[in-house]
């Protein structure tokens, strides 16, 4: 008969725990997922004994059967060679690959969980026919997970694998709903393996309409992420920095003439300051934390800057909300991850943030990138950062964070270092007075969310668009004669900042003669 051909794009885990699954009936659930697309079925019972749960198997194979779909079983070989299912699901803990191909034979699927590479490559190594790989994300369906390994670690396990040879299909598992899957398959892929599909629990199990769900999840597999839909240039041989320096000026005119909306949640200290750079670069700024708004602002066209002042459970809370409402939007986001190595709650805080939704641009000093990216074993003091690193170093980091990511990242510092993980920057505009006020950094995300709130420009050349125009304001600024120090040179940076955007829009663009961009290896 040979092994099904098999589409791993939809895989559905069944629960039936009354938290779940709720009073419904099991088969009549699974019944609606088929119906809205639903592609595979693992049944997963971990209580019952061996005839309830035979009987189960058997009642929704023929469910299953119905609509053409393999029916797999978790764990358990005896109950599917019992009902002769489709094959097997099997765990780091239970029975060994071999053991169960013994006992299977070779026409049978078996797909085996992995958190690390290790695994991975001895399950590929031993003939699974596909991975599960996981736990992307915590998850109450699923408490005694070894590890949670994020995008990031599966990722890296389909890079390693795809290195050592093997196409075997994978899926991945945990936490997975409408609200991420788009970014979970994104961010995921490595640069010669993707994933086959994505494992689904609770999004499909507890939603009140089963094949609704389903099918708009089936929909969010088929489709691109907006935030790939962002103009790109081919700036790979831009190594004296022209090129995008030569992006600069459309990008601020677009600023100019749409005002777009900056929408900030940001600590009190700078709120102010922050709004009236935005004004001042031509964007539209509304200062509100409380994440319930970002449902009706994400839909206003803007952009959305996360800067990481207060980092209590509310904070979060509201981070997450207003996150996930400009993820949905297709909106971009910036993240501004403050002081993030000061503390362990500042850590974890980092961690929960990049689970929880797509970051555009993260941008922080030496001390926080290092954090983010989750190498760092240094403490930080407050928002100062102590460099370690030397220049070649610095862009390695943002480079293979930004590549990792998909998305851009700044290290902020007397030379800034921007990548998208292709692309890299080193920019030495500026001047010393920006790091003796107050906010000057977390502004810089202000101007930032402004320049990127556009799908229609590269979004690499738009965040060295709003450095340039930030730094030259500063350096501008600082000659003018009324200038004696940071306390006079607030007004006169806001001043610059509004004469730059100016004069843009007449096409006078001198002050771009003041930039000073390198690309970098």
């Amino acid at each position: 008969m040979g092994k099904p051909q098999v589409d791993y794009r939809l895989y559905l885990v069944t629960d039936s725990t009354p938290a779940i699954l709720g009073d419904r009936d099991l088969n009549e659930v699974v019944e609606a997922s088929l119906k809205g697309g639903v592609t595979i079925v693992q049944l997963r019972e971990k209580k019952g004994d061996t005839a309830e749960i035979i009987a189960k198997a058997q009642k929704m194979q023929q469910v299953t059967r119905k609509y053409n779909v393999p029916l797999l079983i978790n764990d358990r070989v005896d109950v599917a060679l019992a009902v002769d299912c489709e094959g097997v699901h099997i765990g780091q803990d239970d029975m060994e690959l071999s053991t169960a191909r013994n006992l299977l034979g070779p026409d049978k699927i078996i797909g085996v969980t992995v958190s690390t590479v290790e695994e991975a490559l001895k399950a590929c190594e031993g003939g699974a026919d596909y991975l599960g790989i996981g736990t992307v994300y915590a998850t109450a369906t699923k408490t005694n997970t070894k590890d949670i390994i994020g995008t990031a670690g599966v990722r890296e396990i389909l890079r390693r694998i795809a290195e050592a040879g093997y196409n075997t299909p994978a899926v991945c598992i945990g936490g997975i709903n409408a609200s991420n899957l788009q970014r979970v398959l994104y961010q995921c892929a490595a640069p010669n393996k993707v994933l086959n599909g994505v494992a689904i629990v609770s999004a499909i199990m507890a939603a009140a309409d089963p094949e609704a769900a389903t099918k708009n999840l089936a929909a969010l597999s088929r489709g691109p992420p907006a935030f790939t839909l962002d103009t790109s240039r081919d700036l790979s041989a831009d190594a004296d920095g022209k090129a995008v320096i030569a992006l600069a000026a459309p990008v601020i005119r677009r600023i100019h003439d749409t005002t777009p909306l900056s929408h900030n949640m940001t600590n009190l200290v700078v709120q102010n300051f922050a709004a009236n750079v935005a004004l001042a670069v031509g964007a539209s700024p509304i200062m509100a934390g409380y994440g319930e708004e970002a449902a009706d602002l994400c839909k206003l066209g803007g952009a959305l800057v996360i800067n990481m002042g207060s980092v209590d459970p509310s904070g979060l809370a509201n981070y997450v909300k207003a996150l996930k409402a400009y993820n949905l939007e297709g909106r971009p986001v910036v993240f501004d991850p403050v002081g993030a190595g000061a503390t362990s709650l500042r850590r974890e805080a980092v961690k929960m943030i990049m689970a929880n939704g797509y970051l555009d641009v993260i941008k922080g000093n030496e001390g926080e990138i290092k954090t983010v990216f989750g190498n760092s074993k240094e403490q930080q003091r407050g928002v100062d950062s102590t460099s370690t690193l030397d220049a070649s170093q610095k862009a390695k980091l943002v480079r293979e964070l930004a590549s990792r990511e998909k998305n851009v990242v700044l290290m902020t510092g007397k030379t800034d270092f921007v990548s998208d993980g292709v692309r890299t920057y080193a920019i030495d505009n500026g001047h010393e007075y920006l790091g003796m006020v107050t906010g000057t950094g977390c502004t810089l995300g202000t101007a930032i969310s402004a320049a990127i709130a556009s799908r229609q420009t590269d979004r690499l050349a738009a965040v060295v668009a709003a450095i340039l125009h930030f730094e030259i304001a500063a350096e501008l600024a600082a000659e003018r004669p009324e200038v004696r120090g940071p306390g006079t040179f607030v007004p006169a940076f806001l001043d610059e900042l509004y004469l730059i955007r100016q004069a843009t829009a007449r096409n006078d663009l001198a002050w771009l003669a003041r930039a000073k961009v390198r690309g970098v290896e």
